[in-house]
């Protein structure tokens, strides 16, 4: 057997350390620092969709605004050109005087008003009644110097009408100094292109938002599958696991080439994790029997009754090599266990193992005793088992202060077989709790080969427990280590 060096007694508590100084830190760098960040997806699945969304967001508004501006920008032409046209047809007029303005036929072509002043800004000519108050607020738009004619957009309140408006003035040459003649059209068609663009980007776009990410999920789901499919099949190669491939899709796209490589990476780790374990298990089995020829030699020669200072290092020498006969029968079982071959299934009564195993035990430093009588059935290897069984007793004896309490039983909630084996020692750090099951582990209080084992009882026992479809783990104990397996039940 080889008994794991496992216990270390707690270490005596640290010296308070003297508080730091508090260091000056700038106004506002802890806020900065402790500020949550936004919430933003964490697959790349989503993020794809919610950038796809943003991208087709951002589109719409620039080109809702383009087209708006441009839209605009072809009816202010249209109207002015229209409005300008209508002002240009009636240059002419019949004389006559401020007091008494000439009355105007309707213009046509979609103007609204048309309006004559003279050189001083009364009206002499209009189509609407009363063009006192209109005139006043357009008497100041005159066309520029060189030029016979210009073209304006004022707001409702400065031309007295319902809707912005485009005005054009004509300069009319006349022996009396001249007259300028006004169109007004308003901007009904402008207001309501604006409208009707609005409430469609407004209506349309949240559905071609919504369409777009839809299908950027879809897209992006499909491309992805394969690659899902790889991690999956990667989350479930392990070192017991190797011979599993990666499905390799169809096609020669960089999803295809990465299924490829991982598949070559993988056999290549599968042939050199085999030529190791091969190696292990060869040289262990090698070692054996130059090992037990030695041992016989050592054992006869003892039994010559050599004088006292060849028997003590013969003694010593045939210790040695029983260490390195348990080393060797170790690492061969290790190499067995590594190859996963499965573990024959034949049912176990684990309570009926525990009181064998105590009852070769009678001569044990400590006691030993047993808490559970019903039976605990289980299924697997007999021998392996009770190579498990005897590794947790050899490490528990060695480290108990004066018993060893095994205690075995089935866990109500799921069925699970339980075995338990603790003693009253100096226990197990809870930072070596995981560092006592690997190989070749000796903790630092634990190091002299006198009653240090080989660090691998622990690693061979969590091996077979993890074979047989079980765990083992150091559990919470108040006082001493508890080593506690947990297996399958026999009916599963």
């Amino acid at each position: 057997m080889s008994p794991d060096p496992a216990r270390v007694p707690a270490p005596p508590p640290a010296p308070e350390r003297p508080r730091r100084p508090r260091t000056f830190r700038p106004h506002g760098f802890r806020s900065r620092l402790s500020r949550p960040r936004p919430p933003w997806p964490r697959t790349l699945r989503a993020r794809t969709t919610v950038a796809a969304a943003l991208t087709m967001v951002l589109a719409l508004t620039a080109g809702g605004g383009w087209l708006y501006l441009t839209l605009r920008g072809n009816l202010l032409d249209n109207a002015g050109a229209r409005t300008e046209l209508a002002a240009r047809k009636i240059i002419t007029f019949p004389a006559a005087s401020p007091a008494h303005p000439v009355p105007l036929p309707e213009p046509a072509g979609g103007v609204d008003a048309v309006l004559v002043l003279d050189a001083h800004g009364h009206p002499v000519a209009s189509t609407a009644p009363a063009p006192a108050a209109r005139a006043a607020r357009l008497a100041d738009f005159r066309p520029a110097a060189g030029s016979d004619s210009a073209v304006r957009v004022f707001s409702a309140d400065q031309v007295l009408t319902s809707h912005d408006s485009v005005v054009a003035v004509v300069r009319s040459p006349s022996a009396a100094g001249g007259h300028y003649v006004y169109a007004l059209t308003m901007l009904n068609d402008v207001a309501d292109a604006g409208r009707a663009l609005a409430v469609t980007l407004l209506a349309g776009g949240p559905l071609v938002v919504l369409l777009t990410g839809l299908i950027a999920w879809s897209v992006t789901g499909a491309a992805l599958r394969p690659v899902e499919a790889i991690r999956a099949e990667l989350a479930a190669v392990t070192a017991h696991r190797l011979g599993r491939r990666v499905p390799a899709p169809g096609g020669q796209d960089e999803i295809t080439r990465l299924a490829r490589t991982v598949n070559d990476t993988l056999e290549r780790l599968e042939r050199s994790v085999t030529r190791q374990r091969q190696f292990v298990a060869d040289a262990s089995h090698e070692l054996r029997n130059p090992i037990a020829a030695a041992r016989a030699e050592l054992e006869l020669a003892l039994l010559r009754r050599p004088d006292p200072e060849t028997t003590a290092s013969l003694r010593q020498t045939l210790h040695s090599t029983l260490r390195l006969e348990r080393i060797a029968a170790d690492l061969l079982l290790l190499a067995r266990l590594d190859a996963q071959r499965p573990p024959p299934a034949h049912l176990v009564d684990l309570s009926l193992l525990a009181a064998e195993e105590i009852a070769r035990r009678r001569s044990a430093r400590v006691p030993l005793r047993l808490d559970g009588d019903d039976p605990v059935p289980v299924r697997g290897d007999r021998g392996q088992l009770e190579r498990l069984l005897a590794n947790l007793l050899d490490n528990a004896e060695r480290f108990a202060d004066s018993e060893v309490q095994v205690t075995t039983g089935t866990d109500p909630a799921d069925g699970t077989a339980v075995l338990r084996v603790a003693d009253d020692g100096a226990g197990i750090r809870p930072e070596a709790a995981e560092q006592v099951f690997e190989r070749f582990t000796r903790l630092e209080a634990d190091r002299n080969r006198g009653s240090g084992g080989t660090g691998l009882g622990l690693a061979i026992a969590r091996e077979i427990a993890q074979a047989h479809g079980g765990t083992l783990r150091v559990a919470p104990s108040p006082r001493g280590a508890l080593l506690e397996l947990r297996l399958p039940p026999a009916g599963s």
